[in-house]
């Protein structure tokens, strides 16, 4: 589950970058830089970065080397710059003490234990879905999703079932960022579109990803949410067209919204207002 290619990450990471320069300076021009570089599925070049980044040259060229300094970033031997040992300790460290993963991991276990099949958490965060944790399938050929990495609400079975809960004027926010992006033939190509599925996933309880967002792959998802959580999230099991049938995954959506609908009251006991 990535953006398939450098175009995509331009476009996707031009807003982001003006969004985060917005009254915030220069760190978040650092931040933006930072984002351009651990976002890309390769390593860049300083050339690439200006071309998204929006800064002039010399400003771009004193920040990078900042970041570099610090350990944020590391430049390879080819000049291309990758995240740095300092970024990916705290990355590290974030993840391994992140509370709701932590609560999460014997979920996503039991899911994982019924299916076979590989598991994602992930949590919603504007139009992305940011995945949080995995379970890998036991089968020989495994999802290529990494954690952290982002994926657009609108094609995804967790970014639907995580919008299936929100408030009608939240939900028309969030579409109103969208730019739809046809990933395969199976993608939603518009706000009208989408908000019929999102329909049905509420009736339904849990969403599918029917090739949308990658071709071959499928998967289904249910919401994890509550009043006190202060965020919205899914958890779903993913797997090869050739080996997971629209017809198993029904089989699996009940398991699904149950473990899902435990994680969310487990959540919010652990991490309420309340604790």
């Amino acid at each position: 589950m990535r953006y398939g290619n450098v175009k995509l990450d331009v476009a996707v990471t031009k807003g982001k970058t003006q969004e985060m320069e917005t009254g915030t300076g220069t760190l978040g021009k650092a931040l933006a830089l930072l984002e351009i570089v651990v976002s890309s599925d390769r390593p860049l070049r300083f050339t690439d970065i200006l071309a998204v980044a929006g800064q002039p040259r010399g400003t771009l060229h004193r920040q990078l080397s900042h970041l570099v300094e610090e350990g944020l970033l590391s430049i390879r031997g080819d000049l291309t710059y990758e995240p740095g040992l300092r970024l990916l300790k705290f990355a590290s460290r974030a993840w391994s003490g992140n509370q709701f993963r932590v609560i999460a991991e014997p979920h996503l276990r039991e899911l994982h234990e019924e299916t076979g099949e590989t598991v994602h958490l992930g949590i919603l965060r504007g139009s992305e879905v940011i995945y949080l944790d995995k379970v890998e399938s036991r089968q020989t050929v495994r999802m290529q999703s990494q954690i952290g990495n982002a994926s657009p609400v609108y094609c995804t079975g967790l970014g639907k079932a995580a919008l299936s809960v929100l408030p009608p004027q939240v939900v028309d926010e969030v579409i109103a960022q969208l730019t739809f992006r046809a990933f395969t033939p199976h993608t939603h190509r518009n706000a009208v579109s989408l908000k019929h599925d999102l329909d049905g996933i509420r009736r339904l309880g849990y969403a599918f990803d029917r090739e949308e967002h990658e071709a071959e792959i499928r998967c289904v998802a249910a919401p994890i949410h509550g009043p006190s959580l202060g965020f919205t999230g899914g958890l779903s099991v993913t797997g090869p067209a050739y080996r997971v049938s629209m017809a198993q995954l029904e089989s699996w959506a009940p398991s699904v919204r149950r473990i899902a609908a435990d994680l969310s009251e487990e959540a919010a006991l652990r991490l309420g207002p309340s604790r």
